[in-house]
């Protein structure tokens, strides 16, 4: 069995034989939830590929003194995957970000499309992207990965243009679209952008933009699945067909 994983923003820091205090949220959810005690094993990460596997060496009421004994620093996988989530409506967007988190996605953009339900505005913008990296930080935690996926800022349609003309894989998720996911060229390096429009779909200027850049939409197969599942279902299908689920 893998080991838990915890938050420490010193992680690159540790060295062999170094004994860390784990408190605060992080010694909290270890002590408390998570019930760890003397002797048992943790790993604990920046979040940007620092991972330092520990032994308990003393719990205490919402902390724990912890011993390291191995510091590890993970590099990013190619090729690299940004999905370009349009904003869904309630919870289906903490479901979308924690799944397309654990599924490998190493960027995650937050869209504004014509046709979302879910609009980001004033306070509210900020309140919902910290939601985002929240939900997409405790999920790389659950996933057991000391890469965390970025959340970028929401974007406009001209800024998911301008990602999707610099990658290497352009992918428009339409269920209207002839050509299937599948006949999509994997490289071995360099970086995919996957679309996902909104529950109202992409709109028709949308998928123009899109083609001016030599974005053309794909299909997932026969089904029509919701805006929080699609994205998963597609970055599954790619990474399968990549060394990093070789």
């Amino acid at each position: 069995m893998s080991l838990p994983y915890f938050v420490h923003p010193d992680a690159a820091t540790f060295t062999q034989g170094t004994t860390v205090h784990l408190h605060g949220v992080e010694g909290h959810h270890a002590a408390v939830v998570r019930r760890m005690r003397s002797g048992e094993q943790l790993v604990l990460t920046d979040g940007a590929g620092a991972a330092a596997t520990c032994v308990v060496a003393s719990a205490e009421r919402k902390s724990l003194h912890v011993v390291v004994e191995s510091v590890a620093n993970v590099p990013l996988e190619d090729p690299r995957v940004t999905v370009v989530q349009a904003i869904p409506k309630g919870a289906r967007a903490d479901l979308a970000v924690e799944m397309l988190t654990e599924v490998g996605a190493d960027v995650i953009v937050p869209w504004a499309a014509e046709r979302c339900v879910g609009v980001w505005k004033g306070d509210r913008a900020e309140k919902q992207l910290a939601k985002w990296r929240n939900t997409a930080r405790e999920a790389a935690k659950q996933a057991r990965r000391p890469n965390f996926p970025e959340v970028s800022p929401m974007a406009n349609t001209a800024d998911v243009v301008a990602l999707l003309q610099a990658c290497s894989v352009p992918v428009v998720l339409h269920e209207a679209a002839s050509g299937p996911l599948g006949d999509i060229p994997i490289p071995g390096r360099g970086s995919i952008v996957v679309v996902v429009g909104p529950e109202g779909g992409i709109t028709e200027a949308e998928l123009a933009q899109f083609a001016v850049v030599g974005a053309e939409p794909v299909r997932l197969g026969s089904s029509v699945l919701r805006t929080s599942t699609a994205g998963v279902a597609a970055v599954a299908a790619l990474l399968a067909r990549t060394r990093r689920w070789g």
